[in-house]
């Protein structure tokens, strides 16, 4: 193991475990519409961000919760304390914490854990990834009928997002779509094969950081809706085992273009001829 993940591994667990000591006593308020924040998650990078200045001093910082420093560094942390935080606040077990660092805008080591399942997903760049310490790899499915697809839909300003559109197409060419609500678990399970391919929307760095190292060097493929190469500022992302890739990226571009797009069936008269 080296240096990075010998500190970035305990951290991870360590704000998972303060994550826990909330979980089922949740207190929020409200960030904008609907999107929560909890006493957790700033408590959270806190203690992630107290950490890595006292290891890294020089190194920069950017939390979804707010935190910032050292604008311009060389390296930079990207720290979501929290992910799946609406979940955590209504007591559902799917959230996570996402820690991953970049090098000169290379990813090159991070973090993602599950402390409601203890499973610690982690990779270095050149190195592979691993959960638990095993290494993972991507799926080997090559058909996209036979995918198990992921998607995430946002907190706030879920009307303006044409999601929905995408959900409608691809759950017809596939063999079906989980909507779990933490988009770094959602890159964590294409990356161990759980998924076979996972698409979004506006995003965020600290969403996507850890997660696409852990796909790219799980054997996976991201890049943006149109192949284009994935950046941290990226605000789309598409992760598959590879295989799935331009079968997936065409069937989004069609959506964009209008193309092949399905009508609604007609549920009352699908109903009553089932029920006759």
């Amino acid at each position: 193991m080296s240096s990075l993940l010998s500190f970035i591994q305990p951290l991870a667990r360590e704000a998972g475990a303060l994550l826990m000591s909330h979980f089922g006593k949740v207190e929020y308020t409200y960030k904008g519409d609907v999107d929560l924040v909890t006493v957790a998650d700033k408590q959270a990078e806190a203690l992630i961000v107290e950490r890595i200045k006292k290891q890294f001093p020089d190194h920069g910082i950017m939390g979804e919760e707010g935190a910032r420093a050292n604008a311009g560094s060389e390296y930079v942390w990207y720290i979501d304390p929290l992910d799946g935080t609406t979940n955590f606040a209504h007591g559902y077990p799917v959230f996570c914490v996402s820690i991953g660092l970049e090098h000169k805008g290379k990813r090159v080591a991070g973090a993602i854990y599950d402390p409601t399942r203890d499973e610690l997903f982690s990779a270095e760049a050149g190195h592979g990834a691993e959960l638990d310490g095993k290494r993972i790899h991507v799926s080997k499915t090559d058909n996209l009928g036979e995918a198990l697809v992921a998607t995430g839909f946002p907190t706030k300003k879920r009307h303006k997002n044409p999601n929905i559109h995408f959900y409608h197409h691809i759950t017809m060419r596939t063999h079906g779509i989980r909507r779990g609500g933490s988009a770094a678990l959602d890159l964590a399970y294409v990356a161990c094969g759980r998924y076979d391919a996972y698409w979004e929307f506006i995003l965020n760095p600290w969403d996507t950081a850890a997660g696409v190292l852990l796909v790219e060097e799980a054997g996976g493929k991201v890049t943006g809706v149109y192949n284009t190469p994935f950046e941290i500022v990226s605000r789309e992302v598409v992760a598959t085992n590879g295989v799935l890739h331009p079968g997936l990226t065409k069937e989004l571009q069609n959506v964009f273009e209008n193309k092949s797009i399905d009508d609604l069936p007609d549920l009352r008269a699908v109903a009553f001829k089932e029920s006759h």
